[in-house]
């Protein structure tokens, strides 16, 4: 296996009395596709959103390419996520009053990329999801399955290293989620891009390399024993640590 680009080691997080992460031990290779699967409620968008510094844990380890994240300020985590993770969220989470160029272009502006430089790259990335004719319009004169184009368009003109996605067609019906996710795979593999992405439907599941469950927090089926084995080496790492001080 080749490094990981995230790991995760033994993170915990809870809401009040609801433990969302029961301890899960996860690493993510560069470029490679995940699918996160589960029941509702089961933790796995805590799960993604920890990942992307969007919740911070309450214990355990997060490291990005070679560096650790679970510990970085608000500050810090808001420019990492900024400057190399891309999200697209069920509902797209566009801003309505722009063009749909404009909400392309907006993740450059707020990065100090120039307006012309910026401008051109959003215009770039509409053609690459294939609405090039749309850039003018207004997100009301959208699909929802255009609408979920330009939401890949302005996650990807970044260029981000990691690609987060949560329910990224739960809101289309199944031919417009069929031409979305092959859009949206087409785009990332291209990019040697990694995604990290939430889902409950299988048929969108498999379009990544690998699948995982979680199931009351945890990591189940075939992931587990190495989940299980990564957190008792995080376990015996302390305990060492604690011995020799």
């Amino acid at each position: 296996m080749n490094k990981p680009i995230i790991s995760a080691k033994n993170i915990k997080k809870s809401f009040g009395q609801t433990h969302a992460l029961r301890g899960v031990s996860l690493d993510v290779e560069a470029g490679e596709v995940l699918a996160i699967m589960g029941p509702s409620g089961s933790g796995k968008s805590t799960l993604l959103h920890s990942l992307a510094a969007i919740t911070k844990v309450d214990s355990g380890e997060i490291d990005f390419d070679g560096r650790r994240i679970d510990k970085l300020s608000d500050d810090q985590r808001s420019i990492l996520r900024r400057t190399s993770f891309g999200f697209v969220f069920q509902f797209g989470q566009l801003v309505p009053e722009l063009t749909a160029l404009d909400n392309v272009a907006l993740p450059l502006l707020l990065n100090g990329v120039k307006r012309k430089e910026a401008y051109q790259q959003a215009k770039t990335w509409l053609n690459k999801v294939e609405l090039a004719g749309k850039a003018d319009s207004m997100l009301g004169e959208l699909s929802g399955g255009q609408m979920q184009r330009v939401a890949i368009a302005r996650a990807m003109v970044i260029e981000p290293k990691v690609l987060f996605a949560d329910e990224p067609t739960g809101s289309l019906d199944s031919l417009n989620s069929e031409r979305v996710m092959e859009l949206f795979i087409k785009t990332a593999k291209e990019h040697g891009t990694t995604v990290i992405m939430v889902t409950h439907e299988p048929t969108i599941a498999a379009y990544a390399d690998r699948e995982i469950i979680v199931r009351d927090g945890q990591i189940s089926g075939a992931d587990a024993a190495v989940n299980m084995a990564q957190n008792t080496q995080t376990n015996l790492n302390k305990a060492s640590a604690r011995t020799t001080k």
